[in-house]
């Protein structure tokens, strides 16, 4: 006799391979590998991906891209006390790569039109589930 049981999808872990996928996929549009990639998949859940920039405007601080579930990507600068975000992609919490290389070119130019001040709230944390069908699963 056998039985079968189905326990289903296990939505954390299928949502960490998920997200670790973006992030690297973002990483690599961005010219960084995964080394220079942190995530926590907790909630809400949060990406830091390192970058090798400098603004000219903080000469003395490291450029980083942030991303958190509810307000998407972000760049920010890091000194010893953390990063500091400087301006919000906004749109969709899980965007293209190739939209989060235009805004890290924009914010690298010193567009004032880069990204946003004020951290909009794409989602609610949390529902992982939900997040997972979000994101983008081809090559960008």
């Amino acid at each position: 006799m056998s039985i079968l049981i189905d326990f289903g999808r296990d939505t954390e872990f299928s949502f960490e391979r998920r997200l670790r996928g973006y992030v690297g996929a973002v990483a690599r549009a961005v010219g960084v590998g995964l080394e220079s990639c942190t995530l926590d998949v907790g909630t809400p859940a949060a990406a830091y991906i390192a970058l090798d920039w400098r603004l000219s405007r903080f000469p003395d601080h490291d450029l980083a891209l942030v991303w958190d579930e509810v307000h998407g990507w972000a760049a920010a600068i890091e000194d010893t006390t953390g990063a500091t975000v400087l301006c919000h992609l906004g749109g969709e919490v899980l965007p293209e790569p190739r939209a989060v290389v235009r805004f890290l070119a924009a914010v690298r130019a010193d567009d004032p039109d880069a990204g946003t001040l004020e951290a909009p709230v794409l989602r609610e944390a949390g529902d992982h589930e939900r997040l997972l069908a979000m994101v983008p699963t081809g090559r960008s």
